[in-house]
C-alpha cells in the first residue's frame, strides 16, 4: 500500500502535539509535496529529506510523486525536526519499512544532505508530550539518548543516521556512521545560572536581620520581593545567597525546568535533570526578548523562564528599559509569559522568584535615615528614577523591605546572631513541606501560586485577622490584589512558625512585610 503514517511532535512554547505525519506515494508527476501548514523550514525539508535518502543508499520513488500532510492540518508547524519522520513515513509508503513497527513511535532528528541527522532543541519537552500521549518509544539523534531517557517508561533508541533508522525498524543489522554532529550554538546558550549553595552563606553578612527574614519568608512560600536601599547596603550580596536557602527541586520541578532549558538549547549531550533552583541575573540593558523569551526565527523562552522555580534577580531595576518593566506585569501576575508572534503563540511557564533591588536615587547616596545625606540628584531626577518601582510593578510585588548599611562599630555584636544558610534551609524545607501536603493533587504547590478566590473559600483567615485587613482595605492602604497577597504571605508566616492556620499576628506580620514597615523578628517565632 503506496501510504504510511509516522508521528512526531510540534512545539508550541512548552506545549507538545503529537502529529501524524502521513505519506502518499502514487502514480503523478515526479515531485514532492509537504502540506499541513509548514513554515519555510519546513518547506525546505523536501529537499533535505529527498537528498538524505538518496545518500543513504535508499531508493527514492521513482516516477512517483510523493505527498507528505502533517496532521492535524490547522496546526502551525515549524523546525528541522520534522526531517525523520517524513524520510522513514516515504519509505514505509514505498514498502521498505513495516507499517506494524511504526505504531506508538515517535522520530525526532534533523537530517543532513548525507542522511546523518543532526541533534535539535527541545527533545524533552517533545518526548514528554509524546509520552504524555501513550507513546512508547522514540528515536532520537545519538548525543540526545540521555535527555531523551529523562522521561520515565520511554523507550529510547539513539541513532547517527537515516539508514540506521530504516534498518532497526525493518530487523537489518545496522550499518555504521560517523558520529552526530553537535548542535549548533548550544555552547553559547549553556549556561543555566546553578547556584551552589556552598559557595555563598548567609552567615557571610552581618546583620540585616529584618532584610534576612523577609528572604526566608520569600524563599518559603515563593513571593516576589523588592530590596531597596543606598548603594553599599547590601541588597546584591543577600540576593545572591537566596539559592543557598532553597532546598532541591521535586522530580517533577526537574523535568518542567530541564525541559525549559532543552527549548532554549543550554542542555550538553549527557547533562542530567537539574536538581537545584537555578538563579539569574541579567543586566539591566538587557532586551525584552532576551528576559521575556522570543527572538528571531524560533521563538525561546527568556531569563524569566529560564529562571523557573529559582531566581531572577533585577538588580538596578529602575534602569531596565520601560518596556521590559512593563512586560514583567504578567510573569509576577500569573507565573507564565505567553508570546504571540504572527499566527505562532508560545506560552512558557515563570514561577519562579522575582526579586528586584533597586537605590533611591541614581547616585546610590541618597538615605533620609544617615546623619548626613550625601546625595547630589535633585528631587525632580530622584522621582523619575524611582517612578518605575510604583504603580502596577510594585503592587504585584509581595515583601518590601529597605536595607540599611551597618553600621561599622555594630558588627562584633552581630556575629553572634549569624544563622547560617542551612539552618534557614531546614526551616524553609518544613514550611514547603506544609504546603505540599495542603495543596497536593492541585495545580500549585507554594502559597504565593493560590489562586485568590481559593483563599477565601478553604483557607480563610480568623475573623480579627479579616477585620485588620478589611480596615486597611477601606482606608485605601492595600488594593484588592495587594490584601490576596498578604493573606498568601500570612500562610507563609504561619507555615513557618509551625501553626495550622494564620492569626491576627501573621496577618500583621504580612502586612508589615507588604509595606516595608520595622519587624520585630523576635515576637515571631520559627517551627524547627
Amino acid at each position: 500500500m503506496p501510504f504510511a503514517t509516522t508521528h512526531t511532535v510540534s512545539l508550541q512554547g512548552s506545549v507538545g502535539h503529537l502529529i501524524e505525519v502521513q505519506a502518499d506515494v502514487s502514480q503523478g508527476i515526479v515531485g514532492m509535496t509537504v502540506v499541513g501548514r509548514p513554515d519555510a523550514t519546513l518547506n525546505e525539508a523536501r529537499d533535505r529529506v529527498r537528498m538524505a535518502i538518496a545518500n543513504s543508499m535508499l531508493a527514492w520513488p521513482a516516477t512517483r510523486r510523493v505527498t507528505i500532510l502533517l496532521a492535524p492540518a490547522d496546526l502551525p508547524k515549524s523546525g528541522t525536526h520534522f526531517d525523520l519522520a517524513m524520510a522513514v513515513a516515504i519509505k514505509a509508503a514505498d514498502g521498505l519499512v513495516p507499517t506494524s513497527a511504526l505504531e506508538a513511535t515517535v522520530f525526532i532528528g534533523e537530517l543532513t544532505l548525507s542522511g546523518g541527522l543532526r541533534s535539535v532543541p527541545g527533545v524533552l519537552p517533545m518526548v514528554m508530550a509524546a509520552a504524555q500521549r501513550g507513546v512508547g518509544r522514540v528515536f532520537v539523534p545519538e548525543p540526545q539518548v540521555r535527555e531523551a531517557a529523562l522521561v520515565p517508561g520511554m523507550e529510547v533508541f539513539g541513532v547517527r543516521s537515516l539508514a540506521q533508522v530504516i534498518s532497526v525498524l525493518s530487523g537489518d543489522d545496522v550499518p555504521e556512521a560517523p558520529p552526530v554532529a553537535p548542535m549548533s550554538g548550544a555552547r553559547l546558550l549553556s549556561w543555566r545560572g546553578q547556584h551552589e549553595r556552598s559557595q555563598v552563606d548567609m552567615a557571610d553578612l552581618e546583620g540585616m536581620l529584618e532584610a534576612k527574614y523577609a528572604v526566608e519568608v520569600a524563599a518559603a512560600g515563593g513571593h516576589h520581593l523588592l530590596l531597596s536601599g543606598p548603594k553599599g547596603a547590601g541588597k546584591t550580596t543577600l540576593a545572591e545567597r537566596i539559592p543557598s536557602v532553597l532546598p532541591d527541586l521535586t522530580a517533577e520541578e526537574a523535568l518542567e525546568l530541564t525541559a525549559i532549558h532543552s527549548l532554549a538549547g543550554a542542555l550538553e549531550p549527557g547533562d542530567d535533570l537539574m536538581r537545584r533552583p537555578p538563579y539569574f541575573a541579567p543586566h539591566h540593558d538587557a532586551s525584552k526578548a532576551s528576559l521575556l523569551g522570543g527572538g528571531t526565527g524560533r521563538v525561546r523562552p527568556g531569563a524569566v523562564s529560564r529562571a523557573h522555580c529559582g531566581v531572577l534577580f533585577l538588580d538596578e531595576f529602575p534602569l531596565f528599559r520601560t518596556d521590559v518593566v512593563e512586560a514583567l506585569r504578567e510573569p509576577l501576575e500569573g507565573g507564565q509569559v505567553t508570546i504571540a508572534r504572527g499566527e505562532e503563540l508560545a506560552t512558557f511557564p515563570a514561577r519562579g522568584m522575582v526579586v528586584l533591588a533597586a537605590n533611591p536615587c541614581p547616585c546610590g547616596d541618597y538615605s533620609p535615615s544617615a546623619p548626613a545625606n550625601k546625595c547630589t540628584c535633585f528631587d525632580p531626577v530622584r522621582r523619575a528614577y524611582r517612578q518605575k518601582l510604583t504603580g502596577p510593578i510594585a503592587d504585584r510585588i509581595d515583601i518590601l523591605r529597605h536595607v540599611e548599611p551597618e553600621p561599622r562599630h555594630a558588627g562584633a555584636d552581630k556575629f553572634a546572631v549569624r544563622e547560617r544558610s542551612d539552618q534557614i534551609l531546614r526551616r524553609v524545607a518544613l514550611a514547603r513541606e506544609r504546603q505540599a501536603e495542603r495543596y497536593a493533587g492541585r495545580g500549585f504547590r507554594l502559597n504565593s501560586q493560590v489562586p485568590g478566590h481559593l483563599l477565601e473559600s478553604e483557607w480563610p483567615l480568623a475573623p480579627e485577622a479579616r477585620s485588620r485587613l478589611d480596615k486597611e482595605l477601606y482606608e485605601g492602604r492595600l488594593t484588592r490584589r495587594g490584601a490576596v497577597r498578604v493573606h498568601r504571605l500570612a500562610l507563609t508566616v504561619s507555615d513557618l512558625r509551625g501553626l495550622e492556620h494564620p492569626g491576627f499576628d501573621e496577618v500583621m506580620a504580612a502586612l508589615h512585610l507588604r509595606t516595608g514597615e520595622p519587624l520585630e523578628i523576635a515576637s515571631l517565632g520559627r517551627a524547627g
